[in-house]
């Protein structure tokens, strides 16, 4: 049978239509967003946002973070600057004088105080965790964690890590006569003492005994 040229190739544009339109696969949100650490300033009500040991200036979009209820509070506080941990998209803006914007996705920590830029063992670290009143803290890394309690000196324990729902873990080891048991969960929580933001909140269970506080995670675990 003849097939005329002309009606063939008619036929053939929608495949060709369709082919033309194609993108390639879905980005990843998570994937085109960038987690760093800087310090955080406040000038005429605009957030500002300076990388560690980077010169440049990027305007803060909040998004659904609160940062800016945040760090109202703690600059308040008579803090003139503020170390921050955030994770967001960088791109353009129109605020006068800033060399991007960083649109936030996440707080992970906001803090007056600390080690900020200067901790060595930030990319190492899994997750923080801690307490006041008493003091405790928690340090994870893939090598195993670092217990510190007000009755004892600084212990290294293997853990065990069960991913829960909701986002939630908990953390568990029993070895050296402890028997430890950190539950996190992705919930946004306040230092009572520094006011320091972070964007988990911590229960560990010592031998029973029940303390609470606030949690991280570190650049070992960026998500």
């Amino acid at each position: 049978m003849h097939i005329s040229r002309k009606f063939l190739v008619f036929t053939l544009l929608p495949l060709f239509a369709s082919c033309a339109v194609y993108t390639g696969k879905p980005v990843d949100p998570e994937k085109s967003q960038t987690r760093l650490q800087g310090e955080l300033t406040r000038q005429a009500g605009q957030l500002w946002f300076s990388p560690c040991n980077d010169p440049r200036r990027f305007a803060i979009s909040e998004g659904d973070t609160g940062i800016a209820q945040d760090s109202s509070e703690l600059l308040g506080d008579g803090h003139s600057a503020l170390f921050a941990d955030l994770r967001g998209r960088m791109g353009s803006t129109k605020v006068s004088g800033a060399d991007g914007g960083y649109e936030l996705s996440r707080v992970y920590r906001l803090q007056p105080e600390g080690n900020g830029c200067e901790d060595p063992n930030f990319k190492r670290t899994v997750l923080r965790a801690s307490g006041q009143e008493p003091f405790w803290s928690v340090t994870v890394s893939n090598q195993g964690m670092v217990l510190s309690s007000p009755d004892s000196e600084p212990l290294a324990l293997p853990y065990m890590e069960e991913q829960l729902p909701e986002g939630r873990l908990n953390l568990a080891s029993e070895a050296n006569g402890q028997r430890v048991e950190l539950w996190i969960a992705p919930q946004r929580c306040v230092n009572d003492m520094s006011g320091a933001v972070q964007h988990l909140s911590a229960e560990l269970r010592l031998n029973g005994k029940l303390m609470r506080g606030c949690a991280s995670f570190g650049g070992a675990r960026d998500n």
